[in-house]
């Protein structure tokens, strides 16, 4: 179990480094998992989701700060993408093992994960694939990791209402699986 987490993060930390080093923070194919629900039916086709540090308080308070600071959603998204690219992703040991994603208010996706509260997350990329079934649960208001979650997105879209569904994904380590 735990080493099968420390693989996942130690390869989602290395796709992250290269979307934020390399494609301006776009996200890969291995940041974006199929979801499935606990039958085998899709439920998404891809799902950008994030990694969040065990403690997100520090990174948190950064991302506010720049997307609060000006005025200029450019800025912001410079400073912040220069913060992520240095060192944030350096330390896999660092994240906690859920995963976060953030949908619109109205999205069917969000309201059937919320509904099911189980799911598969399948991720594929560079011959390396995981699958991850999930206890699925939206964050309440104020929670830190709903707030990391906001923060971040908010970076690439300082527009992101309050209004929007986090999802937070608690993968069952014990049954999941990696290829190779």
């Amino acid at each position: 179990m735990d080493d099968l987490r420390r693989r996942f993060l130690g390869w989602q930390c290395r796709l992250r480094q290269i979307a934020m080093r390399q494609d301006g923070g776009r996200p890969s194919p291995g940041m974006r998992p199929r979801v499935l629900s606990g039958s085998g039916d899709e439920i998404a086709l891809a799902l950008t989701v994030l990694i969040v540090p065990e403690r997100p308080e520090e990174s948190t308070a950064f991302f506010r700060f720049q997307v609060q600071r000006s005025a200029d959603p450019r800025e912001a998204y410079e400073h912040g993408l220069a913060f992520l690219q240095a060192d944030y992703f350096q330390e896999p040991a660092a994240f906690g093992g859920r995963l976060v994603a953030v949908l619109p208010e109205a999205s069917p996706t969000a309201a059937r994960l919320a509904g099911e509260r189980r799911c598969l997350l399948a991720f594929d990329q560079w011959r390396q694939s995981f699958r991850l079934p999930c206890a699925v649960d939206e964050p309440d208001a104020g929670d830190a990791l709903r707030e990391a979650a906001l923060w971040h997105n908010r970076l690439f879209n300082p527009m992101l209402p309050d209004s929007v569904h986090v999802l937070a994904f608690q993968p069952d380590w014990t049954s999941a699986s990696a290829d190779p």
